[in-house]
């Protein structure tokens, strides 16, 4: 790497960490402000915090590897992490999480469930599972810039992977939420940049004869085969019964959108909104600033599988495509960008997680007498300590996709039928919920023993077990009190098995002619957001590799469904009709 590329590099991390020192103050005044900005911070920066934190390195490496083993087919695989969320969130899930009004996701089962133990246990349970979670998501975070990283810098990729992260650990402890979304900001305008100079390098260099000439002819077609032969006994052989995977992702897609903000953080920047209409129109942006991504993938595959022989980990051909490819300069902000996509998510993990740390599973327990001041010491503790977990996690595995793949298929399995049922059963107690969930954490843990078991193996039979406990966990408990549930349904107004708690709310003729609160509509909008998100993503893939015609139908039909929602949605937020 050249001087130039160093300097625009160390440039950066100078911003960021001066931002995180600008920010400790206004930060260090509560709990409120240090996890959730002290809502006051205007929706698109929110928008931008969420989204970016999606576009993460590791991930971004993943998605390249998958592009460059399986073609188009391997989009598929992007369901079982919640491809379509954006859809989910600005059609209703939005709004529903920010009417809740807490400060943590784990906090929202006492407006749920109510402040007794069957509360206390099910927001106990919830904040086990995503210190879990987001403790996993620091380890997979650890090995994909350390692998990056290794190829620019002559270090071993752990030691890489600990200098980084301990830089971004040092904004995050003197900013808290602040510091993450002032700085995803602006790394959401350095990863756009990159993004589409990346994309613009490899429609140059990638004319329509060298792609037909090197590229595998179906490369590009999205239709999925119930059967790849071809990966018979090979390395990816886990991918074989191409079919059998391709229903158990979308399911699991589905359930995931369907329960909720699913990585955490995105929990909190929901909270974070000033009120239920910004929490909409965050849903709406989150998906837009991640088109460029797929640009960007699609252009260093196609780049690779022209140009570059012998590549024997998939999950290095990104970093070397960039080395090969791109100028002194313009790598550099190349790679500023891409640190910035792991340090946006990075950041927002480890936030998120500290959060649950100390105010569901350490404030409850303290005496009233601790102050705020003294609440954000500890935070900035578990900070480090969630993140010293993390590198541990991993050290132990093995490769980005190992460890993607147990936090989706196995621990995602094991929580995703508890977080469905809370918003759409009313039945459904805190024990119940804590039943699933705990008995889903440690079936997901046993999966660990058979690491390359197939998916469609290990998700069914986590996810129905972890279901079967709600259910019985649920019905072998008392109902929760009756006040809390229809204060519960009046504030959120969810859609779903209510009709008990819909008779007690006595809802006013106005209320109940809210078009934007009737599920038909939620349910059409989110249908026209996945058909938006869908057109919008793959719209810039087929343009860098030359499928003109296909791209622009694509986009077409991506600005046609955003034609109808701005009837059926945006006419219709919360604030023309209801708060």
């Amino acid at each position: 790497m050249g001087f130039i590329d160093l300097s625009i590099i160390v440039v950066y991390f100078v911003i960021v960490i001066g931002l995180g020192f600008w920010y400790q103050k206004r930060a260090s005044q509560d709990l409120e402000s240090y996890f959730l900005s002290g809502r006051s911070m205007h929706w698109l920066a929110l928008a931008m915090s969420g989204s970016v934190s999606n576009f993460d390195i590791t991930g971004t490496m993943w998605i390249v590897s998958l592009l460059f083993v399986l073609g188009m087919k391997s989009m598929w695989i992007h369901w079982m992490w919640g491809v379509m969320m954006g859809a989910f969130f600005m059609a209703y899930m939005g709004k529903w999480v920010r009417r809740s009004n807490v400060l943590t996701a784990a906090e929202w089962m006492v407006t749920r469930f109510g402040n007794d133990l069957g509360g206390i246990v099910a927001r106990t349970s919830y904040a086990l599972m995503a210190v879990i979670t987001l403790a996993s998501f620091i380890g997979y975070a650890f090995q994909g810039i350390g692998k990056f990283a290794a190829i620019y810098v002559p270090l071993e990729p752990s030691v890489c992977a600990i200098i980084i992260i301990s830089t971004t650990t040092l904004y995050v402890i003197l900013g808290g939420l602040y510091s993450v979304v002032i700085t995803q900001v602006i790394q959401t305008l350095i990863l756009t940049f990159a993004s589409i100079l990346i994309a613009s390098v490899a429609y140059v260099k990638l004319t329509p004869e060298l792609l037909s000439a090197s590229i595998p002819a179906d490369w590009g077609s999205l239709l999925p085969k119930w059967r790849l032969e071809g990966l018979a006994g090979k390395e990816h052989a886990g991918y074989e019964l191409f079919g059998a995977l391709v229903i158990v992702w979308v399911i699991k897609g589905l359930l995931l959108n369907a329960g909720g903000p699913a990585q955490m953080y995105d929990f909190q920047l929901f909270l974070a909104a000033r009120n239920p209409r910004d929490a909409s129109k965050i849903g709406a942006a989150w998906s837009f600033f991640l088109i460029v991504r797929w640009g960007m993938t699609a252009g260093i595959t196609l780049l690779a599988l022209s140009g570059i022989a012998h590549i024997t980990d998939p999950e290095q051909v990104m970093p070397i495509v960039l080395r090969k490819f791109l100028p002194v300069g313009l790598r550099g902000i190349v790679i500023a960008g891409l640190l910035a996509a792991f340090m946006s998510t990075f950041s927002a993990t480890v936030n998120s997680a500290a959060s649950f740390i100390v105010r569901d599973l350490f404030q409850p327990f303290l005496r009233k007498k601790t102050t705020e001041r003294q609440l954000v010491g500890y935070s900035r503790i578990a900070t480090v300590l969630v993140v010293l977990i993390g590198i541990g996690i991993g050290f132990r595995a093995k490769s980005i996709a190992q460890i993607w793949n147990w936090i989706m298929m196995a621990l995602g399995a094991g929580v995703i039928m508890p977080n469905v049922l809370r918003w759409y059963w009313w039945r459904m107690t805190g024990w119940g919920y804590a039943a699933g969930t705990l008995g889903g954490i440690i079936l997901s843990l046993f999966a660990l023993v058979y690491p390359n078991a197939p998916m469609y193996v290990v998700f069914p039979p986590i996810c129905l077990a972890s279901l079967f406990a709600c259910i019985v966990g649920s019905l072998m408990t008392k109902p929760v009190n009756e006040s809390i549930l229809v204060k519960f349904y009046r504030t959120v107004r969810p859609f779903g098995l209510w009709k008990p708690v819909f008779k007690k709310a006595n809802l006013s003729k106005k209320e109940l002619s809210v078009k934007s609160e009737k599920p038909v509509f939620m349910i059409l909008n989110t249908l026209l957001g996945m058909v938006t998100v869908t057109g919008l993503y793959l719209f810039p893939m087929y343009l860098v590799a030359h499928r003109h015609t296909l791209s622009f139908m694509l986009l077409g039909s991506a600005c046609a469904a955003m034609s109808v929602l701005y009837l059926t949605w945006y006419k219709n937020l919360p604030g023309y009709d209801i708060e």
